[in-house]
């Protein structure tokens, strides 16, 4: 199914909240929808891997990598995972690499840019809050909606597809 943003604001637009206009687009895929994962790390991506490997199929992972632009949080080995467990997409609030190879990949990734360093490994973090991020907070079991236009959030499933 064809998500377009602009129509979603259209039909539902006492009922969406709306992302401020801060994340680069990559990968194959440029539209997708799906509930709502997160982790909140820093310059730290061990729970971003768990979590890749973990949540549900057809989910969206948000990644509240506290705006970082030092370090990259999300690679081509941690997208194929992604691609290969059938996630919607992620979101990074911070940096990916592999930008070239992400872009290759069927998954639809958004994050503030790209970075050649690696991340440390540490495993801290918090997994499954509330995360806050680009004027909204991203919350667990709520939905989002992106394409090239932007990214939406909602409290309920505003699409069958």
């Amino acid at each position: 199914m064809d998500i377009i943003t602009a129509d979603l604001c259209d039909e539902y637009r006492d009922q969406v909240k709306i992302a401020e206009p801060i994340f680069t687009i990559y990968g194959e895929k440029k539209a997708f929808y799906g509930p709502i994962s997160t982790v909140k790390v820093y310059e730290d991506n061990v729970l971003v891997k768990k979590a890749l490997q973990t949540i549900p199929e057809g989910s969206v992972l948000v990644v509240d990598g506290g705006g970082s632009t030092r370090c990259a949080l999300l690679g081509d080995n941690l997208a194929e995972i992604a691609v290969k467990r059938k996630l919607a997409g992620v979101i990074v609030y911070g940096c990916i690499r592999d930008s070239a190879e992400i872009n290759q990949m069927n998954i639809g990734v958004r994050a503030l840019a790209t970075h050649p360093l690696k991340s440390i490994k540490q495993g801290k973090g918090l997994e499954n809050i509330p995360v806050q991020f680009a004027g909204l907070s991203f919350e667990p079991g709520s939905y989002l909606y992106a394409d090239e236009d932007g990214i939406l959030v909602s409290d309920e499933l505003l699409v069958n597809g």
